[in-house]
């Protein structure tokens, strides 16, 4: 399925009514992880600025030891620190890395704005070396604004 037809997809879920917002995070997540193939594990992380701490959310994919995250460690920390899309072609490559599996070969972040302010991000990663392209990155985008609008009355 291409990003234009997933588009309505991740809309409809946003707008359902019947679902809590973390049903509907994890409904994106899922819908994500099934239709594009090099989308493995699809998750969230929000941030605390109190502790200056990422939290995982609703996810899809592997079980994940990496629960709470500081700030700059790692791909996510640095998106939260800042406030960019982050692609990592090959994590092998990159130096502030937190490893989750030896199955992922890159990941993509990008950061989730709600009123201007950077609440969390999403996170994906991939078992394929160099998947993401700014065809990734405008979608997740189009994504996060979505999901922005379960935040805002």
């Amino acid at each position: 399925m291409t990003f234009q037809e997933l588009q309505p997809k991740v809309t409809a879920i946003t707008l359902n009514n019947s679902l809590s917002r973390d049903e509907k995070l994890l409904s994106v997540c899922q819908l994500l992880k099934d239709n594009i193939d090099y989308y493995n594990w699809v998750g969230f992380y929000f941030a605390n600025q109190e502790s200056k701490t990422l939290h995982l959310g609703p996810y899809v994919g592997a079980e994940t030891d990496h629960t709470v995250i500081p700030f700059g460690k790692g791909i996510c920390g640095q998106v939260a620190v800042s406030n960019e899309n982050f692609v990592v072609p090959d994590v092998a490559a990159q130096d502030n890395y937190i490893a989750c599996s030896f199955t992922v070969k890159s990941e993509i972040v990008v950061p989730l704005f709600v009123d201007g302010e950077n609440i969390g991000q999403i996170d994906i990663d991939s078992h394929v070396i160099d998947p993401f392209t700014e065809a990734d990155e405008q979608f997740l985008e189009f994504v996060n604004q979505e999901i922005a609008k379960t935040f805002t009355v």
